[in-house]
């Protein structure tokens, strides 16, 4: 059975809803997909596994000197609560988190610049500021056409402490830097609690080395306000289609296929997968393909390798010899493929990523419109192509060793300090 972009297309209009980590929603998705395997004869699994989730019941921030101004926020996710009556402190604007920006920082509700990464977050523990601000956005950004983004800290944050805070506006955050604010009041209430995510799995059976494992991934989460059709509900698609492709044409070596959930909140279906398989199931699995983000009109696909250089030749060798268009490099990327590259198996992400300004990710605009079948059938054909080849290869080419740069890069990616790496 051909792959067919129409076909993907259809499916990815049925998940094509916002669907959040552990939500009724990200369960209803999961079932889409599970229907859609059992459709095809199929034995499939449903595994649950706990996440972190939280529930804002208030967040707000007020300046109270040297003017009086309230400003729309939104709270961060499992960072704690204020007191009841709020946390009143003085304010200070920190840029970068650096020595000099946190000298008088103790005690103080600091607004900064950026991500809130764990080294700067660390570093802001460490300084004893009482609250944190963020910001999302531009300064541009018309209110009714944008939304104020929804975030949460995560397992390495909370390793740390917890401290409260809040995401206002680029234009706010602007806003209370340029009128000189000095001092705020900030409330944030709310409830953290553990649910349910879940992954679906569906496995083919190698004909001739059954014993030796393709893993095929992808998330199908999205994240708040966005229907995540662009991300990552394509890489979805293209795996079904993969699935299609290998009932008829039955592969020498055993496919697993996996929709992991929670891929927004930091990789935790796929972390969930790999720390609950045993060790010889992780060792059959000879590489790992993850499809993450697809189906844009205008864009150009890529391929990420997590794994020796000479896969990235093998690629760049193939797309030459079917005149397909991608690049290709050697790195990690922020996906499920990064728990597996931590248990030295090879990887390679597969994308196709928006032209500037033509699709968009974590966001209301991350819609169908911007995308079309025609690109995942382009995108999902050379995954295909390059599928075929290694499953049934009948010496599988993928060098089975995780060479030292790669290694040093996927302990940066997941933040390891020296003594987890011993």
């Amino acid at each position: 059975m051909s792959i067919s972009g129409e076909r993907a297309f259809s499916l990815l209009q049925k998940i094509g809803f916002i669907r959040c980590s552990g939500t009724a929603e990200e369960l209803q998705a999961a079932h889409i997909l599970l229907d859609e395997l059992k459709s095809l004869g199929l034995e499939c699994t449903l595994e649950a596994f706990k996440v972190h989730n939280y529930t804002i019941k208030k967040a707000t921030l007020e300046v109270l000197e040297p003017y009086q101004q309230t400003y729309e926020v939104t709270g961060l996710g499992l960072s704690g609560n204020t007191p009841a009556d709020g946390l009143v402190a003085d304010f200070k604007y920190i840029q970068q988190a650096s020595d000099m920006d946190l000298l008088d920082a103790k005690g103080k509700v600091v607004l900064l610049n950026g991500g809130l990464t764990v080294e700067v977050y660390e570093r802001l523990f460490k300084a004893g500021v009482a609250g944190i601000i963020a910001y999302s956005g531009t300064v541009i950004d018309d209110p009714a056409l944008t939304d104020l983004q929804v975030r949460a800290i995560r397992a390495k944050h909370l390793e740390v402490g917890q401290i409260p805070g809040v995401t206002l506006r680029a234009s706010d955050a602007f806003d209370m830097v340029k009128n000189k604010a000095t001092k705020v009041r900030m409330v944030l209430e709310q409830d953290d609690y553990e649910v349910d995510s879940h992954n679906v799995y569906a496995t083919l059976q190698g004909t001739d080395y059954p014993e030796e494992e393709i893993a095929f991934m992808g998330h199908y989460d999205s994240v708040p306000f966005s229907t995540g059709v662009y991300d990552n509900g394509a890489g979805s698609v293209i795996l079904m289609e993969l699935v299609r492709h290998y009932l008829a044409h039955p592969p020498k070596r055993t496919l697993r296929f996996m929709w992991f959930g929670s891929e927004e909140k930091g990789l935790l279906g796929s972390k969930a997968y790999v720390a609950t398989a045993e060790e010889d199931a992780l060792k059959a699995i000879k590489l790992g393909i993850n499809v993450d983000v697809a189906g844009p009109i205008m864009g150009e696909d890529r391929a990420i390798v997590t794994a020796d250089n000479s896969l990235c030749t093998y690629i760049e060798y193939l797309a030459k010899e079917v005149g397909f268009s991608i690049a290709v490099k050697q790195d990690t990327y922020s996906s499920d493929s990064i728990p597996f590259a931590n248990k030295g198996i090879p990887c390679v992400n597969f994308c196709r990523f928006g032209s500037p300004g033509c699709a968009m990710i974590h966001s209301r605009y991350d819609i169908l419109d911007y995308l079309s079948g025609e690109s995942l059938e382009n995108t999902a054909r050379f995954v295909q192509t390059f599928s075929d080849r290694v499953i049934n290869a009948p010496l599988f080419p993928v060098e089975q060793k995780m060479p030292a740069n790669m290694v040093e890069a996927v302990d940066k990616y997941l933040q390891k300090k020296k003594s987890d790496t011993k």
